[in-house]
């Protein structure tokens, strides 16, 4: 299968895949809002695996190249076995969860099998590993992994827990929050507070290794032009953002971040 698309967004060389600055993400298709219960039912409504599917086609003709999305919404999941058959060209990097899988091990190899070109470990999975400092488990997990011979990443909600991955040395990328929500994972609730976005951007600089930026806009709540000026104002050159896009808002969502990105990216060339 064909990964060259074509595609006027700027690309960088992430950790051996060549990946557009602009990611397509998958929190909409599986109904993660982070805005209410009745939001969430909505998407999910929406998103059938056939206009999942669309959607990836759309993104490929507007010249995104790479997308993400988990490894358990069985719609995400109907969609992917289909699309990877041979009908799309865009690269998978999978977030990898072991909720319906009996190890993280058997998550892994099952992304790996369906065509993923990537994976990261699921934030809150990171997130516990970081309050244990339960570095053998994790270290378990990437010697697994590694054995597939694509880059391993770790998603993690805190600043905090990324920098202890990093200084590791594990990771071949980290997936980084603008906004620290790791409390929707213990119930108690969404926190989306402004004050997070400086830490994490501090944080993705301090990395050395490639970032994908996610949750830049919020969950919805920041105006999309002024979230991509501030994320590409401070992220690394050869880092990416990753951005889930609901077209059951609006139609035409996929074309139009597009020509935000490249108009953004443009002005910093």
């Amino acid at each position: 299968m064909s990964t060259d698309t074509l595609t006027t967004i700027q690309t960088v060389d992430f950790c051996g895949l060549q990946v557009a600055r602009l990611i397509l993400g998958a929190n909409p298709f599986g109904g993660f809002s982070h805005q209410s219960q009745a939001r969430n039912q909505e998407m999910v409504a929406f998103h059938t695996p056939e206009r999942i599917i669309e959607t990836w086609q759309r993104a490929e003709a507007a010249g995104i190249n790479t997308m993400i999305t988990n490894n358990t919404s069985p719609n995400v999941m109907a969609a992917l076995d289909e699309y990877l058959s041979g009908i799309g060209q865009l690269q998978w990097i999978a977030q990898v969860n072991n909720s319906s899988s009996a190890t993280m091990l058997e998550a892994v190899d099952r992304a790996v099998d369906i065509g993923c070109r990537a994976l990261y470990f699921h934030g809150a999975r990171i997130d516990n590993l970081y309050a244990e400092r339960d570095e053998d488990t994790l270290r378990a997990w990437f010697d697994h992994a590694r054995k597939h011979g694509i880059p391993i990443g770790v998603a993690a909600h805190a600043p905090e827990a990324h920098l202890w991955v990093a200084g590791l040395g594990v990771a071949d990328f980290h997936a980084v929050p603008f906004f620290n929500c790791g409390s929707l994972h213990d119930g108690r609730g969404l926190k989306f507070k402004l004050r997070d976005i400086q830490a994490a951007t501090e944080c993705i600089r301090a990395i050395k290794a490639p970032c994908i930026a996610y949750k830049i806009m919020a969950a919805g709540r920041i105006d999309p032009i002024m979230a991509f000026e501030y994320a590409f104002d401070h992220i690394k050159p050869h880092d990416v953002v990753n951005v889930g896009m609901h077209r059951g808002d609006r139609d035409g969502m996929v074309e139009e971040n597009v020509a935000m990105v490249e108009e953004v990216l443009g002005q910093l060339s």
